[in-house]
């Protein structure tokens, strides 16, 4: 929803008539992931996507629907459908897309939740997209780190407490996932599931060192979504302007600066850092910090080989572990051949991106099977009857 907000919000206030499809489910070499959104809007305009073009016309056609009748439908395309060419999910991927109506009536906390997102403030909105009991479909459960659940249909007591600790932990891990209950919220059962789009603040990039490959760096992690800083202890290196893709430029002691942000609290397991100052006095210091926190999504340094020994032979000195020092990722980057500054950051965020989903930097085309990874929440292995569902041909001998 997050992508479509600054285009539904005013159709919310004015009254407009909108349906909104979202991916809430994904399988195999699915294009779009669990949260993303598409609008149809009552005077035919569309806005966002659900699969990068193979289904939208059929959602936008389901959308109009919705709108028409006002009952929520769970809809799922599969390459096995009958009707899979004639929508044009070719790719061998299966969504499953819940489209509702969004409305002042259907959604009245959508300008509080708004209001979160924009200022940074974690929130998650929890839907119910099957259920036993109709009424329930489309009914909005509003989640915050703190403090009580809101939503727009009344829950069960039970039903409320087991989506609002499960969302708890997706929104303080950043993910969506679909979540499986019975239909009072027995965690065992089946029959309710429940769709969570956790919208947390942005991940954070720290860049150290404000040099020419940081600035292409910046621009890069800005586009990738994240909340870039640049710190360094130079004032005349260390400026806005020479940064302009930068949400913020510090100029400390970068080892101050992140243990200032570590007691702070501002530093998790999403937030990325890129040491690129390759002056022991400055990249020592901070890697002692950043090498031993627990829990952080990656730690780069930037360096030639002979920088990089060097640069472990201190560390030790100081103190850190083997298994600590293996935490870092120097030289930084994948091996793309990177020359230039705009090179290098590719290659820098390349390496950031198959971490975080574990990839390895092969070519796609010299490899065969499925082209993206999945994560434990999601379908990673064959599933008989789902493979029964999408084609009666596939299914299992008895």
């Amino acid at each position: 929803m997050r992508e479509v907000l600054e285009r539904l919000l005013p159709w919310w206030r004015d009254g407009h008539p909108v349906a909104m499809g979202t991916v809430v489910a994904t399988w195999r070499s699915a294009p779009r992931p669990a949260g993303a959104a598409m609008l149809v809007s009552g005077d035919g305009e569309a806005v966002g996507s659900v699969s990068g073009g193979c289904v939208e016309g059929a959602v936008y056609e389901l959308g109009q629907q919705v709108m028409g009748d006002g009952t929520p439908v769970l809809q799922r395309y599969g390459v096995s459908d009958e009707d899979a060419f004639s929508v044009g999910l070719t790719c061998g991927g299966i969504l499953d897309i819940f489209v509702e109506t969004v409305s002042k009536e259907t959604f009245p906390q959508l300008e509080e939740v708004a209001a979160d997102i924009e200022a940074g403030r974690p929130v998650a909105v929890a839907t119910v997209i099957e259920h036993p009991d109709p009424n329930l479909v489309g009914a909005h459960v509003i989640v915050r780190p703190e403090g009580p659940p809101e939503h727009t249909h009344v829950l069960s007591e039970r039903a409320d407490e087991a989506i609002v600790d499960d969302a708890r932990g997706l929104l303080a891990a950043g993910r969506n996932a679909t979540l499986t209950y019975g239909p009072d919220g027995e965690r065992r059962g089946e029959g309710m599931r429940v769709f969570v789009a956790s919208y947390a603040p942005k991940p954070r990039m720290l860049v150290f060192g404000a040099i020419d490959f940081a600035a292409a760096v910046a621009r890069i992690g800005s586009f990738l979504g994240y909340h870039v800083t640049v710190c360094d202890a130079r004032p005349v290196f260390a400026t806005a302007s020479r940064f302009p893709d930068a949400d913020e430029v510090v100029v400390t002691w970068p080892h101050r600066y992140l243990q200032e942000e570590v007691e702070a609290g501002r530093i998790d397991g999403r937030t990325v850092m890129c040491v690129l100052t390759h002056d022991p006095k400055f990249d020592v210091p901070v890697l002692e910090i950043a090498l031993r926190l627990p829990d952080v999504a990656y730690i780069g340094a930037m360096g030639s080989r002979r920088t990089h020994e060097d640069r472990l032979q201190r560390l030790r000195d100081a103190g850190l572990t083997d298994e600590e020092l293996s935490r870092l990722s120097s030289p930084i980057g994948l091996d793309l051949g990177a020359r230039t500054p705009e090179e290098t950051a590719v290659s820098i965020a390349a390496e950031i991106i198959a971490l975080q989903w574990g990839g390895d930097g092969d070519r796609l085309s010299e490899r065969s099977g499925p082209i993206h990874k999945h994560h434990e929440h999601d379908l990673t292995e064959p599933d008989p009857e789902l493979d029964a569902e999408l084609d009666p041909q596939a299914a299992p001998s008895s």
